[in-house]
């Protein structure tokens, strides 16, 4: 079964996300300095060889754009032309945030746990990676 790493980009922070080995559960994986993106990322993927990284879009609540959306779709250009070998897969990521903090509700994280921006960074990149998921059991 394939591997899957989920991207959720900020411009200060950026939450990861992975499966499991048969590419089925989302767990976040870790929340770095978004300028370690790249490094981060290519030491995944000669470790893992992904089929697909998965990056969230921001969309506003009318689905258009917000004022970092183009600063994804340039990250989406420059990963396609570093993993030419893997998929770029962007996902709506709309609610991830408000769905991540009521996840760490739900999973009893402490109210100073849930204060901490890049827990809801990791948690965020992990919804998104499981709604990916979840929309390709649907097509299968």
């Amino acid at each position: 079964m394939p591997r899957y790493i989920a991207i959720d980009f900020g411009l200060k922070r950026t939450g990861l996300a992975h499966t499991d080995e048969n590419g089925t559960i989302a767990s976040p994986l870790e929340t770095i300095d978004s300028r370690d993106l790249e490094k981060v990322v290519k030491d995944y993927v000669q470790r893992h060889s992904p089929e697909a990284i998965i990056l969230g879009l921001p969309r506003d609540l009318k689905g258009g754009d917000t004022n970092i959306t183009q600063n994804v779709r340039l990250l989406e250009k420059r990963l396609l032309q570093l993993f030419p070998e893997q998929q770029v897969i962007l996902v709506d990521e709309r609610f991830t945030s408000g769905m991540a903090m009521q996840a760490m509700i739900t999973a009893g994280a402490t109210k100073k746990q849930r204060k901490v921006k890049g827990n809801v960074d990791k948690v965020s990149a992990a919804i998104i990676l499981q709604s990916y998921l979840d929309s390709k059991s649907w097509k299968a």
